[in-house]
């Protein structure tokens, strides 16, 4: 399955989640729920999953952690805020630097419409789902 496959899957999931629970819950809520409907629709997830960094040929554990990684392509970032703001970019980004990955999406489930919530990052460059 390639990314974008994935992504829309991801996308449809987490609407589901959304319109069932709603906005102001922890991140930690929406995280375990859309981890769940992930796993039950079939996709290998990673969730937390450990992010090394290397510097100068050096392996450190800084404690950097993906979400949830989808089919060890897809990073998932997920907010639970007022509105994302650079630093969360940043991070997605990083993640996504550091493991090589193609393409991220970063959720924002405290919104009123989800889909306002999502931004898709390809390659660095932030496009909207």
């Amino acid at each position: 399955m390639k990314e974008n496959e994935i992504a829309n899957k991801i996308v449809g999931l987490a609407i589901e989640v959304h319109r069932a629970i709603g906005p102001g819950l922890l991140e930690s809520a929406y995280k375990e729920c859309l981890a769940y409907k992930l796993q039950q629709s079939g996709l290998y997830i990673q969730k937390e999953k450990p992010m090394p960094l290397v510097f100068e040929e050096v392996k450190l554990e800084c404690g950097y952690r993906i979400d949830i990684l989808v089919e060890s392509k897809v990073v998932l970032e997920i907010k639970s805020v007022e509105c994302l703001n650079d630093v969360h970019f940043a991070q997605i980004l990083t993640y996504m630097k550091l493991g090589n990955y193609k393409l991220g999406l970063l959720i924002n489930f405290n919104v009123t419409l989800l889909k306002q919530g999502i931004k898709r990052m390809i390659n660095g460059y932030l496009g909207i789902e």
